[in-house]
């Protein structure tokens, strides 16, 4: 990636084991001289390092060799309770959703909020955490033509994945509903709610068909 990145891929299958080895070789990196940065992301690790450090050439065989070794154990991480209101005016896509899964709103929303989620990575957009966990009957290909603006707080699905959009933005997605917890603040410490390996609960606060 450039002439001062490497980025370490492990295929394209959303595997939690896979990406506990990415979040615990993000920290053992961190202590190292040469690594300036680390940035997880979803089955990829990208390392940003000096390249002008006369080390920097071994460095690629180096991280190689780290992650052979990485643990693939996942982390305890903290449970984190999402209140939505499903359906009506912040879930426009809620009963197409349950119309391609064969079920009711009201089923569909009784599977969404009876799952567990892994937040595997924050990117996109900044606070947003892509989602393990979504049931595949739950999931829905993405829209063909994004919105240009769908609203903070939106509880998504977007092919098999979940998420929970931060701030407002255009989004391809489907909603299903909307949560009032702030996930990104610029001037709180951290600025995100969430944070790679927490685990997701959906609460319902309200349903409107």
């Amino acid at each position: 990636m450039g002439e001062a990145a490497f980025l370490l891929e492990a295929g394209t299958q959303m595997d939690l084991d896979v990406q506990a080895r990415v979040w615990n070789l993000a920290e053992v990196l961190a202590s190292w001289p040469l690594v300036l940065e680390t940035v997880p992301g979803v089955n990829n690790l990208l390392v940003l390092f000096d390249a002008f450090a006369p080390d920097s050439m071994h460095l690629e065989q180096a991280l190689r060799q780290a992650w052979d070794t990485a643990p693939g154990a996942v982390p305890a991480g903290r449970l984190v309770e999402i209140p939505v209101a499903y359906g009506g005016a912040f879930g426009m896509d809620l009963a197409d959703l349950a119309a391609h899964a064969g079920l009711s709103p009201e089923q569909y929303v009784e599977r969404h909020s009876a799952g567990e989620y892994s937040v595997l990575a924050i990117g996109a957009v900044p606070g947003f955490p892509y989602l393990a966990g979504l049931a595949p009957a739950l999931g829905k290909p993405r829209r063909s033509e994004p919105r240009l603006r769908v609203e903070a707080g939106a509880v998504i699905v977007g092919g098999m994945q979940a998420g929970i959009l931060p701030v407002s933005s255009p989004s391809g997605w489907h909603v299903l509903g909307r949560t009032q917890l702030t996930l990104f603040d610029p001037f709180a410490s951290p600025p995100t709610l969430l944070a790679p390996g927490d685990r997701i609960r959906f609460l319902v606060e309200s349903f409107t068909p």
